[in-house]
């Protein structure tokens, strides 16, 4: 028994015993036991189980006859569609493996997408396919895609749609365009409504727990991204884990506006939801009103998000039109939610927050709160079948409780290892006490109840003077402050001190202009230590975001690193 065990959910066992199936058979018993019911809804248009199985299995047998075969890798590059989930669940039944794919990257960027994993065919929209078509184009003829299959967004909903549904006005030129297919030297560019047409074999399929299923990338934050080795098992424990810990079921309605390319709304939303048979409401992007109106519309009664999206929600002038009654169960992860904000979510709605935590490596979830006595701005408690630990990252070794080290894990929810990197992989794994436990590269700590509290990225850390200055530690404590939006604090180079702490800040609307950059560092003065206190305050209309809605700290750090260099 762990410490954690005591505030254990009561009506969860804590491991689970998954289905011995493939993903694919997920959907394939949606459909048998729910064959009318919506699947999901996108801009009105509703899409039925039956009407999905029967999508995907067209695509799957045309995918077959353009020769995918078991274990062959496909790119997957869309926005949230349901073009994406049938595209997700036809590589699955082809017996291959989904490469998702960020659709913000450009073709340099899908040169790699495409050579590291081996892809010969690619699955996109008609936005996109140019920036495919491009990265392949400029590849050796060895290395290029053979195939590239491409939907219009129009393919899924009805472009004449009015009221609630309708896309948001600054979207419509977007998602009604209609491009000319590119170019795709020696190969072929097939059109979605054609593949879904395909009336030819299906074969049988043969895969089960222990075949890769998905290769997600992990962000490239250190060099290359590298291909996270997912089976089936690994993202149907996190899966099932998921509609469990949530108090699932067939009746759930989700607002699925985290991007499905990404570990959490592939597995925690996509995945878990499929294996209900539940309903999704698809945003292919945020805006807050359209989040507002769906909600109401379709009384959402699950929203996992990233708290920037809540506290955007919130702003909202129109906000006290929204209907949230329906909502039941929401959290999230990426970011510390403001404690301000849960507790708003708590005091006028009864909706308490519960964050997570989890990595690609990982398939979403390896910490979660429980939903009934969640604590704010925390990681959770290690998830169903899991083991969680904090070492010290010199000697692997478990430090005391309350102590900080770096956080690691181990259970059914681990990838294998990365696509073609024994080093890596090695590197990332270590043995204790008999297991098998990957290394997150996070720091944190377990408070006495066996709460997780991550205080940063192993390396994300400022040198002042010798004091240590862990930046989400500072961002938590600004965020405090009336006038700030959100804020995102970085190192630069001090002749005196080594390093000092910058913080980059977003204002409140509400607080333009009344406030200056030096009345924040005065009131960091009185809230926080001296040496953690922001030397530069510099103020952003916004902050860099990556496409699941983190903050994209990295991307500051250099920039300012770069500046001092010039």
């Amino acid at each position: 028994m762990r410490p954690h065990h005591a505030f254990w959910p009561k009506r969860l066992p804590h491991r689970i015993t998954p289905p011995a199936t493939s993903l694919w058979q997920n959907l394939a018993i949606s459909a048998l036991r729910y064959p009318d019911k919506p699947a999901t809804v996108f801009f009105g248009t509703v899409l039925t189980w039956a009407q999905m199985k029967r999508a995907a299995e067209r695509l799957a047998a045309r995918l077959q006859s353009l020769g995918v075969a078991k274990g062959d890798r496909v790119l997957l590059d869309m926005q949230n569609t349901p073009q994406l989930i049938v595209a997700h669940f036809a590589i699955l039944r082809a017996d291959a493996v989904v490469v998702p794919v960020n659709p913000m990257n450009r073709a340099e960027e899908l040169k790699h997408y495409i050579t590291d994993p081996d892809a010969r065919v690619a699955i996109t929209t008609a936005d996109l396919a140019g920036e495919i078509a491009a990265a392949s184009n400029a590849l050796p003829p060895g290395q290029r895609l053979a195939h590239l299959i491409v939907s219009h967004y129009t393919d899924a909903f009805d472009a004449d749609v009015q009221g609630d549904d309708a896309p948001p006005a600054p979207w419509r030129d977007w998602l009604l365009a209609r491009h000319a297919p590119p170019t795709l030297d020696g190969g072929q560019v097939h059109a979605w409504k054609d593949a879904l047409a395909w009336d030819g074999p299906l074969a049988d399929s043969t895969v089960g727990p222990r075949d890769l299923s998905v290769l997600p990338y992990t962000s490239g934050t250190t060099g290359l991204p590298k291909g996270c080795m997912h089976t089936h098992g690994s993202i149907m424990h996190n899966a099932v884990a998921s509609s469990l810990w949530g108090a699932g079921s067939a009746e759930t309605v989700a607002l699925v506006v985290v991007p499905m390319f990404h570990i959490t709304g592939m597995v925690s939303v996509m995945h878990t939801a499929v294996y209900l048979g539940a309903t999704m409401i698809l945003m292919p992007r945020w805006d807050r009103e359209l989040a507002g109106r769906m909600i109401s519309r379709w009384q959402v009664t699950n929203w996992t998000n990233i708290p920037t999206m809540v506290i955007d929600l919130l702003a909202s002038p129109n906000f006290a039109s929204f209907d949230l009654s329906s909502l039941r169960i929401i959290g999230g992860g990426g970011a510390a939610m403001p404690a301000a904000v849960a507790q708003r979510l708590e005091d006028q709605y009864g909706l308490k927050y519960a964050e997570g935590y989890g990595l690609t490596e990982t398939a979403a979830p390896s910490h979660q709160n429980p939903m009934d006595r969640p604590k704010q701005q925390c990681l959770g408690i290690p998830f169903m079948s899991t083991d969680a630990r904090v070492v010290d990252p010199e000697t692997l070794q478990e430090v005391p409780q309350g102590e900080q080290g770096e956080i690691v894990v181990c259970g059914p929810e681990v990838f294998q290892g990365y696509w073609k990197r024994p080093d890596a992989t090695a590197a990332a794994f270590f043995e204790l006490e008999g297991q098998r436990f990957f290394r997150t590269g996070d720091l944190g700590r377990v408070d006495e109840e066996g709460y997780f509290f991550i205080t940063d990225r192993l390396k994300r850390m400022i040198n002042a003077s010798g004091f240590k200055v862990w930046p989400a530690e500072v961002e938590a404590l600004m965020f405090r402050h009336p006038a700030i939006q959100e804020a995102c604090v970085i190192g630069f180079k001090d002749a005196y001190r080594g390093e000092s702490v910058k913080a980059v800040v977003v204002l409140r609307a509400s607080h333009q202009g009344q406030v200056s950059e030096q009345d924040i560092i005065d009131w960091c003065r009185e809230h926080m230590a001296a040496y953690k206190v922001p030397r530069v305050v510099q103020f952003v209309p916004s902050l860099p975001k990556s496409g699941t809605g983190k903050v994209m700290w990295r991307a500051l750090q250099e920039a300012e690193a770069k500046a001092s260099v010039d």
